[in-house]
């Protein structure tokens, strides 16, 4: 609910005072306590401000309402994105680009000023810009064979579009860095990326850290209305990894030798500043540093005691209030946002604070959830740890110990020794001789299983997965393949054997399992089927094989052991 202040510049706005609008507008653009979030309501006020003049809010219009709002009432709002992008926005410039280029138009029916914001945010690293722009020389190209257009060098001013006044360049400071990505700018960007892939982190921070420190002044006079260019989120991400000096305890991201210099060029508070811009860009990396600290502990959970890991100062404390203090609710915004975009890591994180026993939240079920979606993810703790929790839980469930199985596999396929260890407990391979011997049947006795497909391939199975006499018979093939396993169940008819499981280790297996399930998938493996009772099956086996069949036919001897 709104308090006074907010319901006072609310009456005001609809006066129709420019300043109460533009500041209701931001109200509704960043949410506050009072007024919820609402990027619509935020984009009318705004737009009742920019038609009074008012510069700052149709750079905040280009600068932070996304195109797919913009594109509801295009025609009139696309004209505040232009002056935002000759302000120096290239965000607005892109999505300037996005509302009035026609993609079935010819290239010289083309807006002039679109075409080249769409090539000033190429420039800058905007991967959607990149994209387009090769769309449109493809195009370009296609309808011209034998023709190559000229690049543009970006040193030509286009003309405004028809019925906008050209505004003079001499109170637009935006100007030259709008264009700041072609030239020398694009020539330093190159150089840090050159310094950064050959590992100079000295090199990387005397050209780099300059660059990141006029950034922050330029983001401390605009304030919301400077929004950042790929490359420059880059250099500012880049900076906090190298200058954080306790990386490894806090972001979960590998700390970088950058030697003393680096300790000796950081400020107090900069690495938390620059993460914190970073993160506000929707760095990934730079959202798991942030949430992290916030949360002050590492990515496996532990607590991070290490003073130092935290931010320090007066600019830091700006950045990250509380610093000493844990501030879970900011942490799992943070972790949100990366794991969004992509970051396994961040889940995982998610997955240790909902667990945490002084977390007020604190939410097992939750938990388990972020778990499980670090771990399809590809996050080899966050497998080997969901194995642990699905083979604890067996007693639950019985089929627990396939679950167990499956992520056990993936996080030691990544490499996990405690994985490899865990699985030859949980789904052992029988090596004794009732589990051996069936198998050997197929390769002496080929010709006579030929002509009886269904025993052939029970004896195919038991070669390749080391089954008894006794399991090779009465498996039910389709219930035991699993996908990665087959699970070894025949209770039902033969009560002296014990469930187990059989791993997949090989696509040749895969591939033969594939065939055999195939065969099975119309036959009724139960005694009512084709293929009889266990003894009818006994009988058929022996006489066809001519194989001595003892008078107590054992379930495979020895038992196996498994893991407790």
């Amino acid at each position: 609910m709104a308090n006074r202040e907010e319901l006072a510049i609310i009456r005001n706005a609809r006066a129709g005072q420019v300043a109460a609008q533009l500041e209701l507008g931001k109200l509704y653009l960043f949410g506050s306590a009072g007024l919820p979030q609402s990027l619509p309501t935020a984009l009318h006020w705004l737009e009742r401000a920019a038609r009074q003049d008012c510069p700052p809010a149709w750079q905040l219009i280009g600068n932070h309402i996304p195109l797919e709002l913009a594109q509801h009432n295009a025609t009139a709002v696309a004209q505040w994105y232009e002056r935002a992008y000759d302000d120096g926005s290239l965000h607005a410039g892109l999505v300037f680009a996005q509302l009035v280029l026609d993609p079935a138009a010819a290239p010289s029916q083309q807006h002039p000023k679109a075409v080249q914001a769409l090539e000033d945010a190429a420039r800058a690293g905007f991967p959607h810009a990149q994209w387009l722009l090769s769309q449109r020389q493809g195009k370009q190209s296609a309808a011209q064979p034998g023709t190559r257009s000229a690049p543009s060098n970006g040193t030509a001013r286009p003309a405004p579009a028809s019925g906008a006044a050209e505004r003079p360049s001499a109170g637009q400071p935006g100007q030259e860095r709008a264009r700041r990505p072609q030239g020398a700018g694009a020539a330093q960007y190159a150089a840090l990326d050159e310094a950064w892939t050959a590992h100079r982190w000295d090199d990387y921070l005397e050209r780099g850290l300059p660059q990141a420190r006029a950034l922050i002044g330029e983001r401390g006079e605009q304030g919301e209305m400077r929004r950042f260019a790929p490359d420059e989120i880059a250099l500012l991400s880049r900076c906090a990894r190298l200058l954080d000096p306790a990386l490894d305890g806090v972001s979960g991201l590998p700390a970088l030798d950058a030697g003393a210099g680096a300790a000796a060029r950081c400020q107090p508070g900069e690495p938390a500043v620059f993460w914190e811009l970073a993160a506000a860009e929707h760095d990934p990396h730079a959202q798991l540093a942030l949430g992290l600290r916030c949360a002050r502990m590492r990515v496996d959970g532990r607590r991070c005691t290490n003073g130092g890991a935290t931010a320090s100062g007066p600019v830091a404390d700006a950045h990250v209030p509380h610093a000493q203090v844990a501030n879970f609710k900011k942490a799992i915004r943070w972790l949100n946002l990366a794991g969004e975009q992509g970051l396994a890591e961040a889940w995982y994180a998610l997955s240790r604070i909902y667990i945490k026993p002084e977390f007020s939240q604190r939410n097992v079920a939750d938990a388990q959830r972020y778990l499980e979606r670090a771990a399809e993810m590809g996050y080899r703790d966050a497998q080997l740890e969901c194995g642990h929790n699905a083979w604890r839980a067996r007693r639950e469930n019985e089929n627990n110990d396939v679950r167990a199985v499956y992520w056990l596999q993936q996080a030691a396929a990544q490499g996990s020794p405690e994985a490899v260890e865990l699985l030859r407990k949980i789904a052992p391979r029988a090596a004794a001789a009732p589990y051996t011997e069936t198998g050997r049947l197929l390769a002496s006795h080929a010709e006579a299983l030929a002509a009886h497909p269904l025993l052939a391939a029970r004896i195919e199975l038991a070669a390749l997965f080391d089954l008894s006499r006794a399991e090779a018979l009465l498996l039910d093939v389709g219930a035991a393949d699993q996908g990665h396993c087959l699970v070894i169940d025949i209770r039902a008819s033969y009560g002296r054997s014990k469930r187990r499981l059989v791993m997949v280790e090989s696509a040749q297996q895969r591939e033969a399992l594939d065939r055999i399930v195939r065969l099975f998938e119309q036959v009724d493996c139960g005694p009512t089927g084709p293929e009889g009772n266990y003894r009818q099956r006994l009988y058929r086996l022996r006489t066809l094989l001519n194989v001595a069949i003892p008078g107590n036919d054992a379930d495979g001897g020895a038992d196996i052991e498994l893991a407790a």
